[in-house]
């Protein structure tokens, strides 16, 4: 197999994210929950091998047909913004009123944000948080908090979209990476697992999603502070 093929390989896999997210929003209109993050997991994990592998196949030269940057930002907002949105407004989380507000906030804001042509860093990691509201609504399925806790999540992470807080690429930042990476790979497992029981309020898979989510959400800004905003 030539590196073109292998090149253009990687495109095809990048592609089955919205497949993934189209059997996802299948299991989120007829309300099955589990179902709906076990495919979003999927799609994570997806999204987590096609970056390594179109480095490594050189996509953007092997096969430039396609456009993997704009491919991956589509499949992005499909499978951490639009899917996640749509079952939080759905499920018995936010009660009336507060459903529209945040499926209003995270739609409208997560696409200025992927838009934005300064969302990475010289360290690739994120400026500002990424839109990862897959991995937020997850836990909040999770966890249950009060809907007064998930407006404020919701609002908060919104603004944070534009301020210049660093967020960790698990994968390509590298400082620390011998700790993120792990973490986002337990990430995956832990939020498997708690789909897989569904979120059942006994699994330990609740403690693994809580530290590796405080770990990811807070690695970025803690390196601003220790390093230095250009550290």
């Amino acid at each position: 197999m030539n590196i073109q093929t292998k090149a253009l390989l990687v495109h095809l896999l990048t592609a089955t994210g919205a497949v993934f997210a189209m059997l996802a929003m299948l299991a989120a209109v007829d309300e099955q929950w589990s179902m709906m993050f076990v495919w979003l997991v999927v799609a994570f994990f997806v999204d987590g091998i096609d970056g390594p592998l179109a480095r490594r196949y050189d996509t953007k030269t092997n096969a430039p047909i396609f456009d993997g940057v704009l491919l991956d930002l589509i499949i992005d907002y499909l499978t951490y913004v639009f899917v996640p949105a749509y079952a939080l407004f759905k499920s018995d989380l936010l009660p009336g009123w507060t459903g529209w507000i945040a499926i209003i906030i995270i739609t409208f804001a997560s696409a200025m944000y992927f838009a934005d042509s300064r969302m990475k860093t010289k360290d690739y990691s994120f400026s500002g948080f990424p839109g990862c509201w897959n991995m937020l609504v997850l836990v909040l399925f999770a966890l249950h908090p009060n809907f007064w806790v998930i407006l404020a999540l919701v609002a908060v992470l919104a603004a944070a979209m534009f301020f210049p807080i660093r967020f960790v690429h698990p994968v390509r930042t590298q400082r620390w990476r011998e700790v993120t990476l792990p973490m986002a790979v337990a990430w995956t497992f832990f939020a498997g697992w708690a789909a897989w029981v569904d979120f059942d309020a006994a699994s330990w898979a609740h403690y693994g999603l809580t530290i590796t989510s405080v770990y990811l959400l807070c690695a970025g800004a803690a390196q601003q502070i220790i390093y230095g905003k250009d550290g």
